[in-house]
């Protein structure tokens, strides 16, 4: 999981710098004028590389890291280690779009994370081990039964439109997740389907 381990401590240390230079974050994070106006187009990256604070950071990273590390084995298998970095930072664009044109003309709009990208690779996890385990608050749930529940709310929220969180990036890099990973493989989504139609609950994390 050389890929992984890399996307978290570059996202770490951009984070990082980020918390301690105020300059840094306002060029980095995904605002609308900047892009639009300025054609910065590269915030439509860079936003995935920084957080809002560690708490934020940790959350994220500790996900990557956890199932990231199933995804990148299964892409060293069909595409290389290169394809699975490629699929990790399209993600954190293609998540972003929706958003971003939903907010290109909104000055005050600002959004920042790699939780769309972390969003693709949790669900392209689901496709591969739908009955693994994913703690959820200290709650073991199978990973299907939490994809299911994840979209749901992603969705009620998005339309809800409350709070700080980019949910509408949460359910874009969750679709993008399972395309990408069908778009790759299209056998896996029959793959997918026997796994689904025989649970056998192993244990956590896809082990």
């Amino acid at each position: 999981m050389l890929i992984t381990l890399i996307l978290i401590a570059v996202t770490a240390l951009v984070s990082w710098q980020a918390f301690e230079k105020r300059s840094l974050y306002e060029r980095l994070v995904l605002w609308p004028p900047g892009v639009a106006r300025f054609r910065q187009y590269d915030r439509l990256l860079t936003h995935g590389f920084v957080h809002a604070d560690w708490m934020h950071l940790l959350f994220n990273m500790i996900t990557l890291y956890f199932f990231g590390g199933a995804v990148e084995r299964l892409f060293g298998q069909l595409v290389g280690p290169f394809g699975y970095a490629f699929f990790y930072l399209s993600a954190i664009v293609v998540a972003i779009l929706p958003s971003y044109l939903r907010h290109r003309k909104d000055a005050g709009y600002v959004s920042l994370g790699a939780s769309g990208a972390v969003s693709a690779v949790l669900f392209a996890f689901v496709l591969i081990n739908p009955w693994s385990w994913i703690i959820v608050f200290v709650i073991p749930v199978p990973a299907i039964v939490y994809a299911i529940a994840y979209v749901g709310y992603s969705y009620w929220m998005d339309k809800r439109g409350q709070g700080n969180i980019n949910h509408n990036a949460h359910l874009s890099g969750a679709i993008y997740g399972v395309l990408f990973m069908l778009m790759m493989e299209p056998q896996m989504f029959w793959v997918f389907l026997q796994r689904l139609a025989s649970p056998s609950l192993p244990s956590f994390f896809g082990g």
